[in-house]
């Protein structure tokens, strides 16, 4: 059926003479993180919108009596599958309300994701059509290492636990494979089931879609994939206007009724390490970018604690783990917290990002999130041979002990006795956690843990998390337990400065410093065998 949308003129006017539009585009690109930096400096030099922000916008839409619909208009979408989930739960409020098209000149798995909210959806008759499901691919170092004089000790807890074996290994093993299988199917799973529920067909029908060779938009029309084929100047008319062009027009939002209480909202996102959060500008697999510091996180969720209007906390974690210290010292604030706290996980919520989950009174995941991971990981590069080639000659004076993390010599067989010691010891402490935590025998938690990742549907199913949603579903859970109201007001929660020069000043200063491997002589709780970036 070849319908145009029902545009009104833009000389239909109000009383007052001011003209309205009947439609609004709302224009969406770039990566779309759930919550803006919560770091002034971070957040001052960001350019992308959030999911949080976008749904600000939406909800001003959604109260606008005079607005027909909204033409959702998709460009360089880059965001991560549990982000586009994220954008597809604020679609669908605003079409439970308003008409909603979504136009896509690419046809992707995650912009479809993202635009299944909307009631329909577009695409051109030249659009790009790239629907081959989820994939991944890692490049493993082991061997390029070890021809440039470097090895890598890797000990881990247990067989699933990949952290290091990118470094140390020249393939992929059995078990990293099963895992990484595992989690990718579980992501198709879930984008089966939010293209089924917005095309009306089965699951196994928008599986089908994957293998169905589908090269054009006119292909995944008659597959059902879109629900037509048009560009964008067949279905703008004259009174649609961009977003930006009507906020003057647009009703304030609402208050949220504040008298009974609020939710903090405390963010965790990135490596977990001691001390204060920062930057590292290292461009390597989870060494880089956001460093979520234990003393941060740990004030933030203490000045929520002791907010009196504060009620409940939401504590979102978007991290692949880190620092075993770190993830303790913020598990045990989450853990005394007579306050509920409920742990919403972002794109990656593993290891360490488990640990600190254990003992929140729900946990939220996305349906795209990476979690579990609960195993334990030590290791340090062997220079040896490098530095023979090279013309480097570490001297030594002292114990040998004092010097068993330096990478100039490989470890002891006595040195590797006492660390794996250490991190078995660590491995029992997190199954604890988890097994205390979760309500599940100790038993239970290592047949589940061992170092493996889960999608959240196995991660459900094993009772691991509690259930699947986003941000906003985390929140309604919060009030829900806190007993407030539907519309109590949720805050962003950053620690107050507590150094001499303001907190901006601070993080500036703390991004200029360089860390390659930032956990010392640390246990790690981690998860960062490759950049998890399906595609």
């Amino acid at each position: 059926m070849n319908l145009r949308l029902p545009f009104l003129k833009s000389d239909d006017a109000l009383p007052g003479g001011v003209t309205r539009p009947t439609w609004v585009i709302l224009d969406l690109s770039g990566p779309y993180p759930e919550r803006q930096p919560g770091s002034p400096l971070a957040a001052l030099l960001s350019r992308t919108e959030s999911v949080e922000a976008l749904a600000a916008r939406v909800q001003k839409l959604r109260g606008a009596p005079w607005l027909h619909g909204v033409l959702v208009r998709f460009g360089e979408f880059t965001a991560s599958p549990a982000s586009a989930h994220a954008v597809r739960g604020v679609l669908a409020d605003l079409a439970a309300e308003k008409r909603v098209v979504a136009f896509l000149p690419q046809l992707t798995m995650t912009t479809l994701i993202a635009a299944s909210g909307a009631g329909e959806l577009v695409a051109p008759e030249s659009a790009e059509v790239n629907l081959g499901g989820f994939g991944l691919e890692s490049t493993f170092l082991g061997e390029f290492l070890k021809k440039r004089g470097i090895e890598f000790e890797n000990l881990r807890v247990r067989e699933y636990k990949a952290a290091l074996t990118r470094f140390s290994q020249d393939h992929m093993d059995d078990h990293n494979r099963e895992q990484l299988q595992a989690y990718l199917d579980g992501l198709e799973a879930a984008w089966a089931n939010d293209l089924a529920g917005a095309r009306g067909v089965t699951p196994q029908t928008a599986a089908g879609w994957l293998s169905a060779d589908l090269t054009s938009a006119r292909a995944a029309l008659a597959a059902g994939v879109i629900t037509k084929v048009a560009y964008e100047d067949e279905l703008i008319g004259p009174a649609s206007r961009p977003f930006e062009a009507v906020l003057d027009l647009l009703k304030p939002h609402r208050p949220a009724n504040a008298k009974a209480g609020r939710v903090a909202v405390v963010p965790l996102i990135g490596t977990i390490i001691p001390g204060k959060s920062r930057n590292n500008p290292i461009p390597l697999p989870l060494l880089g970018g956001p460093m979520a510091g234990s003393d941060t996180v740990v004030a933030a969720l203490r000045r929520a604690r002791e907010d009196k209007s504060t009620k409940a906390i939401v504590l979102y974690v978007n991290s692949g783990g880190g620092s075993a210290l770190a993830s303790d010292l913020i598990w045990r604030e989450v853990a005394t917290s007579k306050k509920p706290v409920v742990v919403v996980m972002g794109e990656y919520a593993a290891s360490g990002g488990y640990y600190v989950a254990t003992h929140a009174r729900a946990i939220v995941a996305s349906p795209y999130t990476l979690t579990g991971s609960i195993g334990v990981v030590s290791g340090k590069p062997v220079m040896t041979e490098f530095n023979r080639r090279q013309g480097l000659n570490p001297e030594r004076v002292g114990r040998d002990r004092a010097l068993m993390y330096s990478p100039s010599r490989p470890y002891t067989d006595e040195e590797r006795d006492h660390v794996e010691k250490s991190i078995l010891e660590v491995y029992d402490r997190f199954t604890a956690r988890v097994a205390e935590g979760r309500g599940l025998s100790r038993e239970r938690v290592n047949a589940l843990g061992r170092g493996r990742i889960w999608s959240s549907h196995d991660a459900l199913e094993r009772g691991l998390i509690d259930e699947l949603g986003d941000l906003s579903a985390g929140l309604r859970r919060a009030r829900e337990l806190a007993g407030l109201p539907h519309d109590a007001p949720a805050w962003n929660v950053t620690p107050r400065g507590t150094g001499p020069l303001p907190q901006f000043a601070q993080e500036a200063a703390q991004a200029t410093q360089l860390s390659v491997w930032p956990f010392g002589n640390e246990r790690v709780l981690t998860w960062f065998d490759q950049d998890v970036r399906v595609r």
